[in-house]
């Protein structure tokens, strides 16, 4: 995913419930979860990074093991494109019995963030079970979910379950980076027949464990805010760096950058971050409960606003973001710079406009740099509903499978490639179960880990709640 991985979801010092998961110990036999191992092992272990990986090995091993559990070769469609060979994914579907009852979508991505050994010191490619841990590049981001949707149908299939609505699977490739084929978007634009569904099932949203393991809050995603790139850019004719001029292009640059770094854009508050900073106060200690309550009473209250957007997870909730992510600058270490340039990555909350943060930006810096929208330029994201025909399975299972933990909707800060089919008019939640640490589990980073018996046991809640919104 573009961004972190597993979303933050409010300040650390949020007091919840901290309950042991529920969930079968993590050494009972099951055998239906030594398939599931296997199958997640193979997937991890399969390097499907942009530079080297192969994703459509990936998705080839997983249609192989759905042809061993029942699937007909009309039930899988691998797709991929001559120009992108190593890029490709797989559609599975398992037909519903009612065929007035519209499909569902499970989406996930196999492709994951680049990873070296040598900054491991190991092999990232290699499933790694240790302290409770398992570990390896993509292990959460996005191979928890792909594995978990794969093994969910094989699960149907095996049962001889036969769903009233028809489940549609998506595996795709290109999620992790805005410069390579993707195929999300290609399904969306290309053959939406593979992908129609009243609604789809997607990353982005999960749950936080305390630094014990034990679950704090869950949450799912009810939208969230589209990513996009804007280049800025400071010239001059340069010269002898032994005459210093005016004009240097460093220092406009930097100039530039101090002012987009002390703007804040207008906090503003869409249905799904009402409800979510709704549940934060109730679970949120003084000082932050009061303020999160007179923000919400008033967007522009200024004093509560400085406390509450203290916490960067909230503060990124609250407004569109943009920050400086590259700088690049000069020709050599005794001339005066010609050119300096950065990447500025804004994040945009529902109802803002790519041309919008454009003039923004524009009217902070302009008498530094010159700016320019980067392409690609993707989909701003549609905000699905808060439909409780969503939201209620989701809770009641929560209700069992994690008693007493809240789940509450929100926004993701990030983007997924659920804006493609937001696009294309279906819904995309992101769902809950799968907890991550509070740092985020390495997603991203090094050592990416989720806990053994955090996979279980969303495994067990997804699993439950496929069937449940599948009838």
């Amino acid at each position: 995913m573009l961004g972190i991985g597993r979303r933050a979801m409010g300040p650390l010092g949020i007091a919840a419930a901290t309950l042991a998961l529920a969930s079968p110990a993590h050494g009972e036999d099951r055998p239906d979860r030594a398939a599931f191992v296997s199958l997640y092992r193979e997937l991890v272990e399969t390097n499907t990074t942009p530079s080297r990986g192969d994703c459509t090995r990936a998705a080839a091993q997983i249609a192989t093991r759905m042809r061993a559990a029942g699937f007909a070769e009309s039930e899988l469609v691998p797709f991929s494109v001559p120009d992108h060979p190593r890029d490709g994914g797989l559609v599975a579907v398992l037909p519903g019995r009612d065929p007035k009852a519209k499909a569902m979508l499970l989406l996930a991505h196999l492709d994951v963030v680049e990873a070296d050994a040598a900054d491991w010191g190991r092999d990232p490619f290699r499933l790694v079970e240790q302290d409770g841990y398992f570990v390896g590049r993509g292990v959460i981001d996005d191979k928890a979910q792909a594995a978990i949707w794969a093994d969910t149908l094989i699960r149907l299939r095996q049962a001889g379950v036969r769903p009233r609505r028809t489940i549609r699977m998506a595996l795709t490739c290109g999620e992790e980076t805005s410069t390579a084929w993707n195929g999300a978007q290609w399904l969306a634009q290309n053959r939406p027949d593979l992908i129609t569904a009243e609604f789809a099932l997607n990353e982005g949203g999960g749950g936080r464990a305390d630094d014990r393991g034990a679950p704090q809050m869950l949450a799912m995603q009810v939208g969230e805010k589209a990513a996009q790139n804007y280049t800025l850019v400071a010239t001059s004719v340069g010269g002898h760096s032994s005459q210093p001029m005016p004009g240097n292009p460093v220092y406009a640059l930097a100039d530039a950058l101090t002012a987009i770094e002390g703007y804040g854009f207008p906090i503003r508050f869409t249905d799904t971050t009402r409800a979510y900073f709704t549940a934060a106060a109730g679970l949120s200690p003084e000082p932050m409960k009061g303020a999160i309550g007179r923000l919400l009473a008033d967007p522009a209250d200024a004093g509560a606003a400085a406390i509450v957007t203290r916490d960067p997870g909230f503060n990124a909730t609250l407004r569109t973001t943009c920050v400086a992510t590259l700088v690049r600058a000069g020709h050599a270490e005794n001339a005066l710079p010609q050119r300096a340039a950065a990447n500025i990555n804004c994040r945009l909350l529902p109802g803002d406009t790519v041309a919008g943060v454009q003039a923004t930006l524009t009217r902070l810096t302009q008498q530094w740099v010159d700016i320019s929208v980067n392409q690609p330029v993707r989909p701003l994201a549609v905000p699905p509903k808060l439909d409780p025909r969503i939201l209620g399975p989701a809770t009641a299972l929560a209700a069992k499978h994690f008693p007493g933990v809240p789940l509450t909707p929100f926004m993701s800060t990030g983007a997924t490639d659920g804006v493609f089919l937001g696009a294309a008019g279906i819904p995309v939640y992101g769902v809950p179960g799968l907890f991550v640490d509070r740092d985020g589990g390495g997603v991203h980073g090094l050592n990416e880990r989720i806990r053994v018996s955090a996979l279980y046991a969303g495994r067990d809640y997804l699993y439950d709640l496929v069937r449940a919104y599948a009838g």
